[in-house]
């Protein structure tokens, strides 16, 4: 086995996200629920311009994810890990059978409330490239900002208020990083969201959960979700604590993955993966135009693997 899933975080949503899966008869009761979760049909928010704010962006990205894993779970080889990058952690589980699409959803929303609830003021994330631990320690230190994911060892993002990420933006790019605001206006990942991981871990509390039925990886360590204990620990703590997407990525490997599909939206998790692991097969559900060129992909791939 070598399957590895990931499911897209925010910041790739775009009008068409959900072409691939529009008629699918098994996708088409995710998009039913989002759709009724939402008040609005799915595709036709992410059309809107207003895809990228939280309050939707968060079960827009968990739909996709889910809609593509049920178009093409019946098809696909079995998995041997799955994981998510924020939002898409809760699509992980889902897929990995901690809760039903329906509750995945609900908690995306609520997830999403908190933290807008807990956001101070105009606040974000930056992606920040080029530098080393040390120097973006001094660049935390010196802006009142934060450490939210680590993606490798020169790519990192930042979170904090927008008036002190500008600021800090300058002063990387004066050391030669590049740097690249995110469509995310919430500082997620770190400590200024503590009272929201409190409050979605009373939410977790008050929902049916199992233990995971796949191999599922969580975010903040890489380390295997095996209880429910630690589904709830690991999804509320991921809020407010620094996601380590290169551990995430690295234990995978280590635990015999060696084909990764993204299930989107977008395309960022694969392209990371490629660049940290150039000998492994990973590509997106956005990389082709049907699922069944999906499938093709990666029956290939699980036989060159």
């Amino acid at each position: 086995m070598s399957l590895v899933l990931l499911c897209s975080g925010q910041g790739g949503q775009h009008p068409g996200m959900f072409e691939r899966v529009g008629g699918n008869a098994r996708a088409q009761p995710v998009l039913n629920l989002a759709s009724e979760l939402l008040g609005t049909p799915i595709e036709q928010i992410a059309a809107e311009d207003g895809r990228f704010r939280n309050a939707v962006a968060q079960p827009l990205v968990c739909a996709a994810a889910l809609a593509h894993w049920e178009g093409l779970r019946d098809a696909l080889p079995p998995v041997t890990a799955v994981a998510g990058y924020s939002a898409g952690e809760l699509a992980a589980h889902a897929v990995a059978g901690s809760f039903d699409t329906a509750t995945c959803l609900r908690l995306a929303l609520k997830r999403a409330r908190l933290m807008d609830a807990a956001t101070p003021g105009d606040a974000g994330l930056l992606a920040v490239i080029g530098l080393d631990d040390v120097r973006i320690a001094r660049l935390c230190a010196a802006h009142g900002i934060f450490l939210a994911i680590v993606n490798g060892p020169d790519h990192v993002v930042l979170g904090g208020t927008r008036a002190a990420l500008t600021a800090a933006s300058a002063e990387a790019a004066t050391s030669g990083a590049r740097v690249v605001p995110l469509p995310v206006c919430v500082p997620a990942h770190t400590p200024l969201l503590t009272v929201a991981a409190q409050g979605f871990e009373d939410a977790l509390h008050s929902v049916t959960l199992r233990p995971p039925g796949l191999r599922l990886l969580a975010g903040i360590d890489g380390r295997v979700v095996g209880d429910v204990e630690r589904v709830v620990a690991t999804l509320s703590a991921q809020i407010s604590q620094p996601l380590q997407w290169h551990v995430v990525l690295q234990q995978a490997v280590e635990r015999g993955g060696r084909v990764f599909l993204e299930l989107g939206p977008g395309a960022a998790l694969s392209r990371r993966a490629r660049e940290l692991h150039p000998q492994l097969e990973a590509r997106s559900v956005e990389d082709f135009q049907t699922l069944e060129g999906v499938l093709e992909w990666v029956d290939r791939a699980c036989a060159r693997a």
